[in-house]
Protein backbone atom coordinates (compact mmCIF):
# COMPACT_ATOMS: atom_id res chain seq x y z
CA UNK A 1 0.00 0.00 0.00
CA UNK A 2 1.41 3.49 -0.84
CA UNK A 3 0.43 5.14 2.59
CA UNK A 4 2.69 1.88 4.11
CA UNK A 5 5.65 2.57 1.91
CA UNK A 6 5.64 6.41 2.94
CA UNK A 7 5.78 5.83 6.25
CA UNK A 8 8.28 2.98 6.30
CA UNK A 9 10.47 5.68 3.68
CA UNK A 10 12.07 7.47 7.13
CA UNK A 11 12.72 10.41 4.53
CA UNK A 12 13.95 12.77 7.50
CA UNK A 13 16.89 14.18 6.05
CA UNK A 14 17.81 17.41 8.25
CA UNK A 15 18.50 19.99 5.10
CA UNK A 16 15.02 19.13 3.79
CA UNK A 17 13.83 20.09 6.92
CA UNK A 18 15.42 23.38 7.49
CA UNK A 19 14.82 24.11 4.13
CA UNK A 20 11.07 23.57 4.64
CA UNK A 21 10.05 21.74 1.62
CA UNK A 22 7.21 23.19 -0.53
CA UNK A 23 4.01 21.00 0.42
CA UNK A 24 2.27 22.38 -2.30
CA UNK A 25 4.65 21.03 -5.01
CA UNK A 26 5.19 17.57 -3.48
CA UNK A 27 1.07 17.28 -3.63
CA UNK A 28 1.24 18.02 -6.89
CA UNK A 29 3.54 15.68 -8.01
CA UNK A 30 1.71 13.13 -5.51
CA UNK A 31 -1.30 13.65 -7.79
CA UNK A 32 0.69 12.79 -10.85
CA UNK A 33 1.77 9.07 -9.06
CA UNK A 34 5.05 10.53 -7.17
CA UNK A 35 5.23 8.13 -4.72
CA UNK A 36 8.90 9.68 -3.69
CA UNK A 37 6.92 12.51 -3.40
CA UNK A 38 4.48 11.64 -1.23
CA UNK A 39 6.81 10.04 1.40
CA UNK A 40 8.60 13.58 1.06
CA UNK A 41 5.17 14.82 2.15
CA UNK A 42 4.22 12.38 4.71
CA UNK A 43 7.43 13.06 6.59
CA UNK A 44 7.49 16.65 6.84
CA UNK A 45 3.83 16.86 8.55
CA UNK A 46 3.26 13.72 9.61
CA UNK A 47 4.07 15.60 13.18
CA UNK A 48 1.52 17.66 12.61
CA UNK A 49 -1.38 15.46 11.76
CA UNK A 50 -0.98 12.73 14.20
CA UNK A 51 -0.69 15.57 16.89
CA UNK A 52 -4.23 17.50 15.72
CA UNK A 53 -5.68 13.96 15.12
CA UNK A 54 -4.52 12.82 19.53
CA UNK A 55 -6.12 16.08 20.27
CA UNK A 56 -9.23 15.10 18.97
CA UNK A 57 -9.91 11.43 19.05
CA UNK A 58 -7.61 11.03 22.53
CA UNK A 59 -6.65 7.40 22.08
CA UNK A 60 -3.27 6.92 20.87
CA UNK A 61 -3.77 3.47 19.43
CA UNK A 62 -7.08 4.81 17.18
CA UNK A 63 -4.82 8.18 16.44
CA UNK A 64 -2.64 5.88 14.65
CA UNK A 65 -4.75 4.14 12.83
CA UNK A 66 -6.60 7.93 11.95
CA UNK A 67 -3.43 8.95 11.41
CA UNK A 68 -3.07 6.64 7.98
CA UNK A 69 -6.87 6.86 6.89
CA UNK A 70 -6.06 10.52 7.00
CA UNK A 71 -3.02 10.20 4.86
CA UNK A 72 -4.99 7.53 2.51
CA UNK A 73 -7.29 9.96 1.92
CA UNK A 74 -4.66 12.72 1.34
CA UNK A 75 -2.89 10.02 -1.48
CA UNK A 76 -5.82 9.49 -3.24
CA UNK A 77 -7.59 13.11 -3.20
CA UNK A 78 -4.64 15.08 -3.56
CA UNK A 79 -5.65 16.12 -7.17
CA UNK A 80 -8.10 18.21 -5.44
CA UNK A 81 -6.10 20.36 -3.55
CA UNK A 82 -6.77 24.09 -4.85
CA UNK A 83 -3.70 26.38 -3.51
CA UNK A 84 -6.10 29.47 -4.24
CA UNK A 85 -8.26 28.05 -1.50
CA UNK A 86 -5.51 27.48 1.41
CA UNK A 87 -2.52 26.33 1.95
CA UNK A 88 -1.31 22.82 1.49
CA UNK A 89 -1.02 22.00 5.17
CA UNK A 90 -3.91 23.49 5.72
CA UNK A 91 -6.12 21.33 3.52
CA UNK A 92 -4.06 18.29 4.77
CA UNK A 93 -5.06 19.32 8.44
CA UNK A 94 -8.62 19.49 7.19
CA UNK A 95 -9.07 16.22 5.91
CA UNK A 96 -7.27 14.68 9.04
CA UNK A 97 -9.23 16.55 11.38
CA UNK A 98 -12.23 15.18 9.40
CA UNK A 99 -11.20 11.48 9.74
CA UNK A 100 -10.62 12.51 13.62
CA UNK A 101 -14.00 13.77 14.26
CA UNK A 102 -16.07 10.79 12.14
CA UNK A 103 -13.87 8.28 14.00
CA UNK A 104 -14.93 10.13 17.45
CA UNK A 105 -18.39 10.04 16.46
CA UNK A 106 -18.55 6.60 15.51
CA UNK A 107 -17.09 5.45 19.09
CA UNK A 108 -19.56 7.57 20.60
CA UNK A 109 -22.83 5.91 18.77
CA UNK A 110 -21.47 2.15 18.93
CA UNK A 111 -21.10 3.27 22.85
CA UNK A 112 -24.60 4.78 22.66
CA UNK A 113 -26.07 1.90 21.25
CA UNK A 114 -24.28 -0.96 23.55
CA UNK A 115 -25.61 1.40 26.38
CA UNK A 116 -29.13 1.32 24.90
CA UNK A 117 -28.57 -2.76 24.34
CA UNK A 118 -27.79 -3.13 28.00
CA UNK A 119 -30.54 -1.16 29.28
CA UNK A 120 -33.20 -2.98 27.02
CA UNK A 121 -31.63 -6.10 28.44
CA UNK A 122 -31.70 -5.08 31.67
CA UNK A 123 -35.45 -3.78 31.85
CA UNK A 124 -36.34 -7.52 29.69
CA UNK A 125 -34.80 -8.99 32.89
CA UNK A 126 -36.57 -6.84 35.36
CA UNK A 127 -39.88 -7.69 33.32
CA UNK A 128 -39.34 -11.15 33.61
CA UNK A 129 -38.14 -11.16 36.85
CA UNK A 130 -41.11 -9.13 38.08
CA UNK A 131 -43.81 -11.31 36.22
CA UNK A 132 -42.38 -14.35 37.84
CA UNK A 133 -42.24 -13.04 41.06
CA UNK A 134 -45.92 -12.16 40.73
CA UNK A 135 -46.83 -15.50 39.17
CA UNK A 136 -45.42 -16.73 42.32
CA UNK A 137 -46.90 -14.76 44.64
CA UNK A 138 -50.14 -15.45 43.12
CA UNK A 139 -49.69 -18.84 43.00
CA UNK A 140 -49.14 -18.60 47.01
CA UNK A 141 -51.86 -17.08 47.47
CA UNK A 142 -54.41 -19.16 45.79
CA UNK A 143 -52.70 -22.18 47.87
CA UNK A 144 -53.10 -20.35 50.82
CA UNK A 145 -56.77 -19.18 50.21
CA UNK A 146 -57.96 -22.44 49.06
CA UNK A 147 -56.71 -23.80 52.71
CA UNK A 148 -59.38 -22.10 53.87
CA UNK A 149 -62.13 -23.92 52.22
CA UNK A 150 -63.98 -26.65 53.65
CA UNK A 151 -62.44 -30.20 52.25
CA UNK A 152 -65.71 -30.47 50.10
CA UNK A 153 -65.42 -27.16 48.48
CA UNK A 154 -61.85 -27.59 47.82
CA UNK A 155 -62.38 -30.99 46.09
CA UNK A 156 -65.28 -29.16 44.13
CA UNK A 157 -63.44 -26.16 43.32
CA UNK A 158 -60.33 -27.80 42.40
CA UNK A 159 -61.88 -30.30 40.07
CA UNK A 160 -64.03 -27.49 38.21
CA UNK A 161 -61.69 -24.97 38.36
CA UNK A 162 -58.06 -26.93 38.38
CA UNK A 163 -59.50 -29.90 36.73
CA UNK A 164 -61.31 -28.17 34.00
CA UNK A 165 -64.62 -30.38 34.92
CA UNK A 166 -67.36 -29.32 34.13
CA UNK A 167 -70.36 -29.16 37.16
CA UNK A 168 -71.93 -32.52 35.52
CA UNK A 169 -68.59 -34.61 35.43
CA UNK A 170 -67.70 -32.46 39.46
CA UNK A 171 -70.85 -34.23 40.41
CA UNK A 172 -69.96 -37.36 38.87
CA UNK A 173 -67.13 -37.62 40.11
CA UNK A 174 -67.95 -36.58 43.55
CA UNK A 175 -70.98 -38.58 43.43
CA UNK A 176 -73.15 -35.83 44.87
CA UNK A 177 -76.29 -34.71 43.28
CA UNK A 178 -75.68 -31.57 40.39
CA UNK A 179 -77.29 -28.79 42.43
CA UNK A 180 -75.02 -29.64 45.68
CA UNK A 181 -71.83 -29.66 43.04
CA UNK A 182 -73.21 -26.41 42.11
CA UNK A 183 -73.64 -24.76 45.17
CA UNK A 184 -70.29 -26.34 46.66
CA UNK A 185 -68.47 -24.88 43.59
CA UNK A 186 -70.31 -21.59 44.34
CA UNK A 187 -69.80 -21.27 47.87
CA UNK A 188 -65.65 -22.44 47.27
CA UNK A 189 -65.47 -19.62 44.98
CA UNK A 190 -67.75 -17.21 47.26
CA UNK A 191 -64.86 -18.03 50.36
CA UNK A 192 -61.99 -17.94 47.51
CA UNK A 193 -63.48 -14.02 46.60
CA UNK A 194 -63.17 -12.78 50.04
CA UNK A 195 -60.25 -14.61 50.88
CA UNK A 196 -58.01 -12.92 47.85
CA UNK A 197 -60.33 -9.78 48.68
CA UNK A 198 -61.27 -9.47 44.93
CA UNK A 199 -64.25 -7.49 44.36
CA UNK A 200 -67.00 -9.67 42.78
Amino acid sequence: MVIMAAVGSGNTSAPAAAMGPDLGALLTRSARGDESAFAQLYDATAARIHGLVVRVVRDRAQSEEVTQEAFLDIWRHCTRFDPSRGSPLSWMLTIAHRKAVDRVRSAEASKAREVTYEMNTTEREHDSTLEEVEVRLDQQRVRRALATLTETQRGAVELAYLGGHTHTEVAALLGIPLGTAKTRIRDGLIRLRDTLEVTA
